[in-house]
């Protein structure tokens, strides 16, 4: 399991499944600004984790691990894991469902509508093949959070849609976790 070994991968799986996703492609962007050395990723990012010794030891190895996954898959270059993008499925799966159940997360979901199609108009026009709405809004509050990391700004005219898009992942992450919680492991 790719939270082997990560409590904080295991912990944002746990209580938040939008937050597991962005996590993850987080770590995996870090593995391939470090170009897979695990020398360097050890110096400068699991150094810097607040945790203990043995804790740093465990990260190395899940770091490893998620490597020679991504090495596997053939993502070096870009892509998400197929673990990943199994949670960004269901994410999927559980829109779809609550669309036809759920007018609270109609209205939510109906209120990021015209930002999701900009989006997918956009990234369609830039040769970027994108055919899920979930996870449009994932790419939206990833980039939000590269932006801030780059110390950028976003520009005023996209944070309507950036808003939308966190209220879309909040509410699924919220349901999500309560039929994770009502499911028998």
């Amino acid at each position: 399991m790719i939270t082997d070994n990560n409590k904080i991968a295991d912990s944002k799986l746990k209580n938040n499944v939008s937050e597991f996703i962005i996590y993850m492609y987080q770590m995996e962007d870090l593995c391939r600004v470090y170009q897979f050395n695990i020398a360097d990723i050890e110096q400068y990012v699991i150094h810097h984790f607040p945790v203990s010794s043995e804790e740093k030891v465990l990260l190395k190895v899940w770091f490893e691990s998620l490597m020679e996954q991504m090495k596997n898959e053939q993502i070096e270059e870009s892509g998400h894991l197929a673990e990943v993008q199994q949670y960004v499925n269901r994410l999927l799966d559980l829109k779809n469902r609550l669309l036809t159940t759920d007018e609270e997360f109609a209205a939510v979901y109906n209120a990021a509508r015209p930002h999701i199609r900009q989006s997918l108009m956009e990234a369609n026009a830039v040769g970027k093949k994108i055919n899920s709405d979930i996870q449009v809004c994932l790419n939206g509050i990833y980039g939000l959070l590269l932006c801030r990391m780059n110390g950028r700004e976003v520009p005023e005219e996209l944070n309507d849609g950036i808003d939308a898009f966190g209220n879309v992942l909040s509410y699924l992450s919220f349901k999500y976790k309560q039929e994770d919680m009502m499911s028998p492991n």
